[in-house]
């Protein structure tokens, strides 16, 4: 997964996963502000477990060929 702020179609920031730290588009943009990459792993986190709940409820069954 990723996770990315965008403003306008632009990107401002990632969050690398692999590092965990947030990556600004323009290294000025992290002088005028701060991004805690904790909030965007919890995120992503809450995301895939609410995913795997909705799918075990769905009833899906896969196509057997």
């Amino acid at each position: 997964g990723q996770y990315t702020h965008e403003f306008d179609g632009d990107e401002l920031f990632y969050v690398d996963l692999g590092k965990k730290e947030t990556v600004w588009r323009l290294p000025m943009f992290g002088e005028f502000t701060s991004f805690d990459p904790q909030g965007a792993l919890s995120k992503i986190a809450k995301a895939k477990h609410t995913l795997d709940i909705m799918i075990k409820r769905s009833n899906f069954t896969p196509v057997i060929n």
